[in-house]
């Protein structure tokens, strides 16, 4: 089924509308700029969105606010001092150079040690860190993937990591397959359960709607404090919304 997408504005507020066959409007704030997104049945005009719309201008106010102040990411340069984060936990990386094989350890829980060799550039290092956290985030998903099938009751054909600019997850309903983002890794571990689940339940239902938020209610109670969590958490360089 196709939906219609494009965008009005509301006292100087320029929001995007997608109409989709459901039976409520649903309104959401995203970051990092605080994009507004409204979803509305199809038999719903764009005046009873505008008016829907500044019915909700102060709370749509107030999370543009929080998303003004969130703390935000420079570019990552990959040199000692930097703050890289792993499972929602903050550390100083430590770049170290050898002649061995490169590496990444985690000690004393506050520092990141990246073992490199001393011709590397920013982009190696970069290299070196991602596909440690490559390897790792597959580690943690594979296990949960396989819990949340029994409990569900769907099965995930293919499922692969990769950088995302614009979600943090997604789903091929008919393929069967999930794609992650690499970012998730730096999320605490709930927080990338609520994503791999938020995904699966896409196998019971296409779109957002009444019935993929009882599920969600149902399967995970506490999903929409994930999602709170996941938005005040640090931008990166690279943005995402969920």
């Amino acid at each position: 089924m196709s939906t219609e997408k494009h965008q009005i504005i509301v006292n100087d507020l320029v929001v995007d509308v997608v109409r989709k066959n459901i039976k409520n409007l649903h309104l959401g704030v995203y970051p990092p700029a605080g994009r507004v997104r409204v979803a509305a049945p199809l038999r719903v005009n764009d005046e009873a969105v505008r008016l829907f719309t500044i019915s909700r201008l102060a709370w749509i106010k107030r999370q543009q606010a929080k998303f003004e102040g969130q703390e935000r990411q420079s570019a990552r340069e990959f040199v000692s001092g930097e703050s890289h984060y792993y499972q929602g936990n903050r550390y100083l990386l430590n770049v170290m150079y050898r002649k061995g094989s490169p590496a990444v350890i985690i000690r004393n829980n506050k520092t990141m040690d990246l073992f490199v060799h001393t011709d590397s550039d920013t982009s190696e290092r970069e290299r070196i860190l991602n596909t440690w956290y490559r390897r790792r985030l597959k580690e943690e998903i594979a296990p949960l993937i396989a819990k949340w099938e029994a409990i569900i009751g769907v099965k995930v054909a293919e499922w692969g990591v990769k950088q995302m600019k614009s979600k943090l997850g997604t789903c091929n309903i008919e393929a069967h397959r999930i794609w992650l983002n690499l970012e998730l890794i730096k999320k605490p571990a709930h927080c990338l359960e609520y994503i791999i689940v938020h995904e699966m339940m896409h196998l019971l239902e296409r779109h957002h709607n009444e019935r993929f938020i009882a599920y969600m209610n149902s399967f995970m109670p506490l999903w929409q404090y994930y999602r709170e969590e996941l938005n005040r958490a640090p931008l990166g360089h690279e943005f995402w919304e969920y």
